[in-house]
């Protein structure tokens, strides 16, 4: 277990606190009842939070996910090295940047299972926010023009090696005149996964096996109904339910799975705690027993 407390907003609060409301709802003990041998890592470090837009990148606090991504790729490195499941608590959903970039530094080709509410796939200088949070999935597929010292620490990704499963921003990117990324990569949206979620999934990860390639399994819980959980940032319409993020993640968490991100939960906005001990149950149902890693 990593905890990487970052905010790409350029602050120290909401989704920051993350990881450690987690680990203060119980989520460490929950997951040794099934798991024994489970660490925590502790926390990474994320620099120094700045919620000023870069005038070249035009990315929020630019420097912290510098930090935040080259803390945790030698974090996940270290992880799949010694043969663990890293799971990565954010925070924000760049997190992913440095944890996909480790696993790919440790074992080469490395796909991607993208559950998210969101396509982010944003151009960062078309950002209405600013924040990373909307451009990570577009920075692995086509990076931008990012400074150097971050562009070197982020991974690469063949379009034919991503599925995303869950985004339901199509509107909103058609009314920004941003382009979907729905003709490049496999994707399918949170209607085409309700109540079935578990055969594409399957279908997907089946194929990255065939291939030889092992994957990284990114959960963003903006994926699930406002109803199933509240407690995040950019609610919209739609999402899905948590019996089908679960059988989305009982099907990714398979042999060829190296490791998992969880990001975008906001305590804030959960004043009693009850959506924490939600996700606790599902980290630890769905962790029950992660593929053994060579």
């Amino acid at each position: 277990m990593i905890g990487a407390p970052f905010n790409s907003a350029g602050t120290t609060g909401g989704v920051a606190n993350a990881p450690a409301e987690l680990r203060e709802a119980g989520l460490l003990s929950a997951l040794r009842a099934r798991r024994p041998d489970v660490r925590d890592r502790g926390d990474v470090d994320v620099g120094v939070p700045r919620s000023a837009r870069d005038p070249a990148s035009a990315l929020l606090s630019q420097e912290s996910l510098t930090a935040t991504t080259n803390s945790i790729r030698t974090a996940v490195i270290e992880s799949v090295v010694l043969g663990e499941f890293p799971l990565v608590l954010g925070g924000d959903c760049p997190v992913l940047l440095g944890a996909l970039r480790g696993a790919q530094d440790a074992l080469g080709d490395v796909a991607l299972v993208f559950v998210d509410g969101h396509e982010d796939a944003w151009p960062p200088h078309r950002s209405t926010t600013g924040e990373a949070a909307d451009c990570e999935l577009g920075l692995v597929l086509a990076p931008a023009h990012l400074p150097a010292e971050l562009t070197t620490q982020l991974p690469t990704l063949d379009p034919t090696r991503v599925v995303a499963l869950g985004p339901r921003d199509a509107a909103e990117l058609h009314d920004a005149d941003v382009p979907s990324l729905v003709s490049t990569i496999a994707l399918l949206t949170d209607r085409e996964l309700h109540g079935k979620a578990a055969v594409p999934t399957e279908i997907a990860v089946g194929r990255f096996r065939r291939r030889g390639f092992p994957w990284w399994l990114h959960v963003d819980l903006d994926v699930l109904s406002t109803a199933a959980m509240p407690a995040v940032d950019y609610p919209q319409p739609g999402g899905l339910d948590w019996s089908d993020l679960a059988a989305i993640t009982c099907a990714a968490i398979q042999p060829g799975c190296v490791g998992m991100t969880l990001t975008i939960y906001n305590p804030d906005l959960d004043s009693d705690g009850r959506q924490a001990q939600r996700i606790v149950s599902y980290l630890a149902d769905a962790l029950a027993e992660t593929p053994e890693m060579a």
